[in-house]
């Protein structure tokens, strides 16, 4: 059955975020501080794992999802080593760049897509849209008040004004937030990587928790990339959907 054609939100959220957060704990449980202690070859298990489940995955998803996830990859490559090697905004265990970290990327990226894509989803967006909403602001208030996570909260602050004005964008995002805000926990939990105390271990006034609480702002430029490197390169499809949406806005109204 189709995560974007069923009716049954419960099957929509678990075959695409409950799967996800599943593979979360088990793909970084393989590179974890645990692992360790009973190989050197942690990181490699979790490389196989990974690269042996996109492969799968890439050859079941259609053609645009194929393409938008390789971009991901792509993006994510770029961005790991601009901000955790050339930047210092965080260190992974052997500080490298594990090689299932741009790949996981994708699956973050498609996972969500997949869920804010659903009708069963879409038809209740408001509803979920205001709870994932004053979820987030609680949950980055406990985090400055308890961890003084200020450099979190500012940037959960800022993706929640952003995305005031964002009503087509603000289900895929704000389940993003929650999604990276899952992944980080358990990454962080597992000492696969590690935050500084301030943001960018380099502004003193902005100290972090580890991990910040709205770090998931930095991963919407992936998001944003991965959808402008589409675009440039599918014009007419873009073009062709976007007619599509705008016949379907008229007759909806």
């Amino acid at each position: 059955m189709s995560i974007i054609a069923t009716k049954s939100s419960f099957y929509a959220a678990f075959k695409s975020l409950g799967l996800l957060y599943l593979f979360f704990i088990v793909g970084l449980f393989l590179d974890s501080f645990y692992m360790i202690k009973i190989t050197n070859n942690a990181q490699l298990y979790a490389n196989i794992l990974m690269l042996t489940v996109f492969t799968i995955t890439i050859f079941k998803v259609n053609k645009r999802l194929k393409i938008q996830m390789l971009f991901a990859v792509l993006i994510g490559f770029v961005g790991e080593y601009l901000f955790s090697v050339l930047l210092g905004m965080y260190t992974y265990r052997l500080e490298n760049v594990p090689h299932y970290i741009p790949f996981g990327h994708a699956f973050v990226y498609l996972a969500v897509l997949l869920f804010a894509k659903a009708a069963s989803i879409k038809k209740h967006h408001i509803k979920i849209e205001k709870f994932l909403t004053i979820f987030i602001f609680i949950y980055a208030s406990i985090f400055l008040i308890i961890k003084n996570d200020v450099f979190g909260f500012v940037m959960t602050i800022t993706t929640l004004l952003i995305l005031r004005n964002k009503p087509r964008e603000r289900l895929f995002y704000l389940t993003m937030y929650i999604s990276v805000a899952c992944l980080e926990i358990i990454g962080t939990y597992y000492k696969c990587w590690w935050w500084p105390s301030t943001a960018w271990n380099v502004i003193p006034f902005l100290p972090s928790y580890n991990p910040p609480s709205g770090i998931s702002l930095f991963y919407f430029l992936l998001d944003l990339g991965t959808l402008w490197l589409y675009k440039q390169t599918h014009k007419i499809a873009w073009k062709r959907m976007k007619n599509i949406r705008q016949i379907r806005f008229i007759k909806s109204n």
